[in-house]
């Protein structure tokens, strides 16, 4: 049984920053991937970032140049850090996780947490 948790989304100005956290709980084996989608309403889910335990990391082009994600193994936290930030950018974003070091798949979901964009 794999739990993610999602914090720090909520409202920011055009051109500001944003850091997004996620920590895994589990009662079993490592979670060794940790990623971010996004979903904006009438859209399909979009793939943000993800990194491993091992360092390895994937950033989608969409967002490439004003996102970074990072992973601290021993508070099993990864976090998503954005910079200016857009109008296209509001969504809700969801912390997923994987036991395996693939950053194209993930089998656990976090809630969500929702990133609203305005002045």
């Amino acid at each position: 049984q794999v739990r993610l948790v999602e914090s720090g989304g909520g409202l920011v100005q055009p051109g500001g920053s944003l850091r997004l956290s996620c920590t895994a709980s589990t009662d079993r084996f490592a979670v060794n991937t940790l990623g971010w989608y996004r979903q904006a309403p009438g859209k399909q889910r979009e793939f943000i970032a993800g990194i491993t335990s091992g360092g390895r990391s994937k950033i989608a082009d969409s967002v490439h140049g004003r996102v970074t994600i990072s992973k601290d193994n021993a508070k099993n936290t990864a976090y998503l850090q954005m910079n200016s930030l857009k109008p296209e950018d509001p969504a809700v974003y969801y912390c997923s996780g994987s036991y395996y070091y693939d950053l194209d798949s993930y089998a656990y979901w976090g809630p969500g947490t929702q990133v609203t964009v305005a002045s």
